[in-house]
């Protein structure tokens, strides 16, 4: 990698108009007052930042569950599953990925299979790190059918700033690991269902890189991780 590329990644065509927008506001706002425009040109770049869409290394193993999202783990717990999706109603591990509004939030495929049920239900807007929030918020829900039947669910959380899910997919299509499947705008969460009996490879407070860290393995026997702050 370049060192130009080390700083200046691909931009999500979700975020061209945003940027455009910014970008005008700037425009304005430096007839105003160089001051007020030079603030607009820094939103500006965030706001490019913000849709960055960099490539990613996924690891290729059977029975590798990588992490959906980027951000840090904000809590790992036992819930049902969406009722929309129409999975068991039995508890199952959740790990939630808190993304900040300076998180990459391209949203990826934490393991290949088809995608068997798309749902959406509009909600509030509580802090995405917030346990209510897998409950209470705005989200749309995806159930990934694997090659052996077993299903995960990934939900994409709107919060406190963010306003619009995105969703790329549709029910009966087929994912990759790793693939990009959808992106929330600015500050949110993705839940991961992972399948009765498999335990997550991470722990609360760890940060995470969609389509690349690993989440939890189907062949593994090892407990549950802790974690500590060093």
């Amino acid at each position: 990698m370049t060192m130009l590329g080390t700083f200046i990644k691909p931009m999500h065509p979700e975020g061209r108009r945003f940027v455009a927008i910014f970008a005008a506001i700037s425009v304005a706002l430096f007839f105003l007052s160089t001051f007020l425009g030079w603030i607009g040109i820094g939103l500006t770049v965030w706001c490019y930042y913000f849709f960055r869409d960099p490539k990613r290394t996924t690891p290729e193993r059977d029975g590798l569950i990588i992490s959906p999202a980027d951000g840090i783990v904000s809590l790992i717990e036992k819930a049902v599953p969406p009722p929309e999706l129409g999975m068991a109603d039995a508890p199952l591990t959740r790990v939630s990925v808190f993304m900040n509004v300076f998180n990459c939030h391209v949203n990826r495929a934490p393991i290949a299979g088809r995608i068997a049920a798309v749902a959406y239900r509009p909600g509030k807007f509580f802090n995405a790190s917030l346990d209510k929030a897998s409950i209470d918020n705005e989200r749309n829900s995806l159930c990934i059918e694997m090659a052996d039947g077993r299903q995960i669910a990934v939900v994409q959380i709107a919060g406190l700033v963010a306003r619009r899910i995105v969703c790329f997919v549709a029910p009966d299509a087929t994912l990759q690991t790793g693939e990009r499947f959808g992106l929330i705008r600015f500050g949110s969460r993705v839940d991961v269902y992972l399948p009765d009996g498999v335990a997550p490879l991470v722990a609360v407070g760890q940060g995470m890189i969609a389509g690349e860290t690993v989440l939890a393995d189907l062949t593994s026997t090892e407990a549950p991780r802790t974690g500590r702050t060093a």
